[in-house]
């Protein structure tokens, strides 16, 4: 019966959403992921939302999402990270998911063939792409808008938002319409004293002066990932030494520079939330044991790594 069936594939159709912002309703999540899954060519069943239910956990800022079919929930996978209202959210299998029962269900990756660019949500795919970090909390994006838009006509601009306050963490992503105005606006605003703060820009996928080029940490990444090249931010910390001689072995470790200020990291809070970010991030390219930021005390104002 069509009720046994869909009880039975409803553990493959639904979509863990993480990280939504206070203002998000069923409806809002319905028609944006309905909308985005059409945009890239994910509908499979026909015209109509894609979407059948949504449940909203308003205490820890995620929702179940399902879909009608099993194929368009493994496309809606390839949704991690967009901009959700300002916020990149992430999608996941919920812990319900059986991938052995799956597999007789439908396809269980999404189609290799979507539009994700419709969207613009190809950022580790675009060497244009600009990380623009250091920016007065008190921007609006409009106002972060018109400074980015002082070197040329912008193609889309991701500033990213708390999940719980909607307010700007100081960071975002811009892509520009001309490609090649992406190193001179580099070059014109890395630096940039305003106010308190001063600005990081550089292309998204590159790392720290000294450190090699390596891909960036997905839409939400917090500065690039330089490589060890003789460099040892973390020595010291936590008894963790990182490749003290700079040889280019293999290493389970990361390391991550220019990636906050000192200021951003004195507040508890705001440590502990950018802490939980970089460990969401790191999540979404494997497990993530560890997260070390080094911070300053009193008793160590400069502690190894700052």
């Amino acid at each position: 019966p069509p009720a046994v069936s869909q009880q039975a594939t409803r553990h493959a159709r639904r979509i863990y959403v993480g990280g939504l912002p206070p203002t998000a309703t069923e409806q809002s999540i319905s028609s944006f992921f309905s909308h985005a899954l059409a945009a890239i060519g994910g509908n499979t069943a026909g015209p109509g939302n894609a979407v059948v239910n949504v449940y909203i956990n308003r205490e820890k800022n995620f929702a179940f999402v399902e879909l009608r079919t099993v194929e368009e929930t493994s496309n809606s996978m390839a949704l991690d990270g967009i901009m959700f209202e300002g916020v990149s959210v992430r999608v996941r299998r919920p812990n319900d998911y059986n991938p052995a029962a799956a597999v007789s269900l439908g396809p269980s990756t999404p189609n290799p063939a979507l539009n994700l660019a419709a969207i613009g949500l190809n950022p580790n795919d675009n060497p244009d792409r600009i990380f623009v970090g250091g920016l007065p909390y008190y921007l609006t994006e409009d106002q972060c808008r018109e400074l980015l838009g002082s070197f040329g006509a912008i193609k889309s601009f991701d500033l990213v938002k708390d999940r719980d306050t909607g307010n700007s963490k100081g960071y975002g992503f811009v892509v520009y319409q001309d490609t090649s105005v992406t190193d001179i606006a580099c070059a014109g605003l890395n630096g940039l004293k305003m106010g308190d703060r001063t600005l990081t820009v550089r292309r998204a996928t590159e790392g720290a002066p000294g450190g090699g080029a390596a891909p960036a940490m997905g839409p939400a990444g917090l500065g690039g990932l330089a490589g060890l090249g003789g460099l040892n931010p973390l020595a010291g910390v936590g008894g963790v030494v990182v490749n003290p001689l700079g040889l280019a072995t293999a290493t389970r470790i990361v390391v991550l520079t220019d990636a906050v200020s000192a200021e951003e990291i004195i507040d508890d809070q705001e440590y502990q939330d950018i802490l939980e970010d970089m460990k969401d991030e790191a999540s979404r390219h494997g497990l993530c044991n560890n997260v070390l930021i080094p911070r300053p005390t009193a008793d160590n104002p400069t502690p190894a790594g700052m």
